[in-house]
């Protein structure tokens, strides 16, 4: 950079006045160095900004492809530049955008999920357990744990609104809700206790299934497994209500239809890890072979 600007604060009697507009003094002689590069005879450093204290001196020179004479667009007295300064801003405030609030609208819904967990439990128990009023009461909890858990994963994905604390919470949320109402049916004798470890077993072998693959790949939630929680969903509501009569017959075979669904697609995952590990082993192998290669 050839010129510096008039305005620059402390600035000593060797600075240049400014000339026209653009300019700044005469323009460079020959065998001066130009921000363009350097001429023979001169050394890599030309007129440029001070260091800072107000003080015009040689500085190196700029990058940019600045013609002889005229002031480098954003050069700031003490050699900074506004380009640099932008550019290193615009990279702070893009990862801030790109990192997620932990306090958005999918995390507090998570969140909720996870403090309905014991007020669901309270209202379950309630009375003695047995109070159709109460029961009531902690089917509506139990159901707006469900709704919830339907819309946040959608709201994080849809909005860019994907936290770690959101991949670790709400897994963990949708378990403990419904192992709470799993665990007090059986407790209360609604529902038999083989039932309770057969889905709560599925669920926690196919979260540890995960992680181990995850090294391998990632394995996708499956259209059946997406039915399975529904169904899920729908049996232990019913079972959560005081129901007598049909109701009670049908909310049986709906549990059954959930359990069926659950040992399925528990099934199809386990397979789907089995297939992703080989994979992930012989595309190692492969890779090994070539590099040695």
């Amino acid at each position: 950079m050839t010129g510096v600007p008039a305005s620059a604060a402390g600035g000593s009697s060797g600075a240049r006045r400014a000339g026209p507009r653009g300019t700044s003094g005469p323009a460079a002689e020959p065998g001066e160095c130009t921000s363009a590069g350097t001429a023979p005879g001169r050394t890599g450093s030309g007129r440029g900004a001070g260091t800072g204290t107000g003080e015009a001196g040689r500085g190196e020179a700029g990058r940019g492809g600045t013609e002889p004479g005229t002031v480098q667009r954003g050069v700031a007295p003490g050699g900074a530049t506004e380009g640099g300064a932008a550019g290193r801003g615009g990279k702070i405030a893009a990862a801030a955008v790109n990192q997620a609030s932990v306090w958005n609208v999918a995390n507090l819904l998570t969140m909720l999920r996870l403090l309905l967990v014991p007020a669901f439990v309270a209202l379950m128990l309630g009375n003695g357990g047995y109070d159709p009023a109460w029961r009531s009461f902690a089917w509506a909890a139990f159901a707006v744990a469900m709704i919830t858990d339907l819309f946040d994963g959608h709201l994080a994905r849809t909005y860019n609104l994907v936290t770690d604390f959101g991949k670790i919470a709400d897994p963990i949320a949708d378990k403990a809700i419904m192992g709470a109402a799993l665990i007090c049916l059986s407790a209360l004798g609604d529902l038999p206790w083989w039932v309770t470890a057969v889905i709560l077993g599925r669920e926690l072998g196919i979260t540890v299934l995960r992680f181990v693959v995850i090294r391998y790949g990632v394995i996708p939630a499956s259209r059946g497994g997406k039915l399975k929680t529904l169904t899920q969903g729908v049996a232990v509501g019913m079972y959560v209500l005081a129901l007598t009569g049909p109701l009670a017959t049908l909310r049986f075979w709906v549990m059954a239809a959930a359990v069926v669904l659950t040992v399925v697609t528990g099934l199809d995952y386990v397979k789907q890890a089995i297939v992703l590990r080989r994979r992930g082993i012989a595309e190692r192998r492969a890779a090994l072979k070539e590099t040695d290669g």
